[in-house]
């Protein structure tokens, strides 16, 4: 008699400790969304050089630009629309579409003949991108048990920047062995086809969300997904779990775009925007994607450059690994703030370098140290806790507007500094582009420092109540001041 568990009811319940290696082989496998999603915006580092060359697509400052960041703007439709077709298609399904959107834009980018097209294809790579971004961490989140979620959905940034590793090892590796011919670029971008097909086969073998088929009704195939992933009687007492936490959910009244017009609602929504810019407005992802471009102005020749550039994508992942442990032991105000000082720093001291040595063989090497130590802090400290806080500040019936709204603009952003980085580098040089980061980092600094709350070790209830009473002392203030 067949069940209504679709791809999943060929499976057999595992024994013993199968199902802790069945939940590691999920991760690994949906977490190579992640690993596409590095790649795919760390290749364009090395590849850029190479495709703006007259024989090529003969690109300049702008349309360098373009072709950068064009994939991060689709990647902020991509995150915004992927959340309510999951929702409707399932995790599994997303993740399995954007496998093959991944595989499909991966081979128009390589094969594209013109700046234009290739503009076009990085904009819909950018829709899987955001996808995965969103998809990827939310499928990790539900098949997780609670004890271990923070550190198997965690594992999906360690994946994206293994995957930015990969790609500045593969474009130094290409470009050494090919003696840097114009046409390399185009091996650079088609080696990403190779996770996307691993991508699509593996989530054939894997099952969907056991939250996803409650919430559709399928209980029996929760039940059997999380006796695929737990012990029995875990299993038993979860499936009863999720089905209260259901219950909860579709009696909230979700907070939608007329609730801004409410004090608390609106302060939260800011603070979450907030949040994301100061993320990205350190300039974190100047580097990300053009740091070969900008170990090049500071003096090392292009293969060198290349090949120096891997130890921005080697700090990436031990920084990442560092935060992942620091998590949960330290507060997060105080961590963002020392992460905040440590890139604004590095930023003024760039600046610096650059304004003073420039032309010296120290030169080249200072910088490389300098975004070395920028990425240290980045990746060990402002990045988990952005998303880690993003994920603590929203109350249940705010969180799908809150994070919508939050995710959207931190790609917006990450879009228009990919944009404007290449003009403002070759508008006002690097010392000066550095000196406007190192602004923007100081304004990061007295956002965190004047607004942000404490969110560790508070429950979302606790916070709500922080930011309603915010609201009432503030107009008591007021009041006190007028009279």
């Amino acid at each position: 008699m067949q069940t209504d568990y679709d791809t999943d009811r060929n499976f057999k319940t595992p024994n013993s400790n199968k199902h802790k290696r069945f939940l590691k082989l999920i991760a690994l496998v949906s977490t190579f969304g992640g690993l596409l999603f590095g790649y795919d915006t760390g290749v364009i580092n090395g590849a850029l050089p190479f495709m703006s060359r007259p024989d090529q697509l003969n690109l300049n400052a702008f349309t360098e630009g373009l072709v950068a960041s064009s994939l991060l703007f689709g990647a902020a439709f991509g995150a915004v629309f992927s959340g309510k077709l999951a929702d409707m298609k399932g995790r599994r399904k997303v993740i399995m579409y954007l496998a093959i959107i991944f595989l499909a834009t991966t081979l128009g980018c390589s094969l594209a003949p013109n700046a234009e097209l290739m503009i076009f294809f990085r904009f819909l790579l950018g829709l899987a991108v955001g996808g995965a971004s969103v998809t990827v961490p939310t499928y990790l989140a539900e098949v997780s048990p609670a004890e271990k979620r923070g550190q198997i959905v965690t594992q999906n940034e360690l994946m994206i920047v293994s995957g930015q590793l990969l790609a500045y090892t593969f474009n130094a590796m290409i470009a050494s062995y090919t003696g840097g011919a114009g046409h390399i670029w185009r091996y650079m971008l088609v080696l990403a086809t190779l996770p996307a097909v691993f991508l699509w086969i593996g989530m054939l073998i894997v099952p969907e969300s056991p939250r996803w088929y409650a919430s559709k009704g399928k209980l029996k195939s929760a039940l059997h997904v999380l006796h695929l992933i737990r012990r029995q009687k875990r299993a038993n007492l979860e499936l009863i779990t999720i089905k209260k936490s259901i219950e909860k959910e579709s009696k909230i009244n979700k907070a939608g775009f007329k609730d801004l017009n409410v004090g608390w609602i609106r302060r939260i929504v800011l603070l979450g925007i907030g949040i994301a810019v100061v993320q990205q407005i350190t300039g974190v992802n100047s580097i990300m994607y053009y740091g070969t471009h900008i170990l090049q102005e500071a003096g090392f020749q292009a293969q060198v450059a290349l090949i120096a550039n891997i130890a921005n994508g080697i700090i990436s992942v031990l920084a990442t690994l560092f935060g992942m442990w620091l998590l949960g032991k330290v507060n997060h105000r105080p961590t963002l703030l020392v992460g905040l000082t440590g890139t604004s720093l590095s930023l003024l001291l760039i600046g610096i370098f650059s304004l003073t040595l420039h032309g010296t063989a120290l030169l080249p090497f200072l910088v490389l140290g300098m975004t070395v130590t920028f990425l240290a802090f980045q990746q060990g400290a402002i990045s988990p806790v952005t998303w880690l806080m993003l994920s603590e500040i929203f109350p249940l019936r705010l969180r799908g507007l809150g994070m919508g709204v939050t995710v959207f603009c931190l790609w917006i952003t990450n879009f228009l500094i990919g944009l404007i980085f290449p003009v403002l580098l070759n508008w006002i040089g690097l010392s000066t582009t550095f000196f406007v980061f190192f602004v923007c980092g100081l304004g990061a600094l007295a956002f965190v420092g004047k607004f942000l709350p404490e969110t560790n070790g508070h429950s979302l209830e606790e916070l709500e109540r922080y930011f309603k009473n915010f609201d009432k002392n503030q107009a008591v203030q007021e009041s006190q001041q007028a009279d």
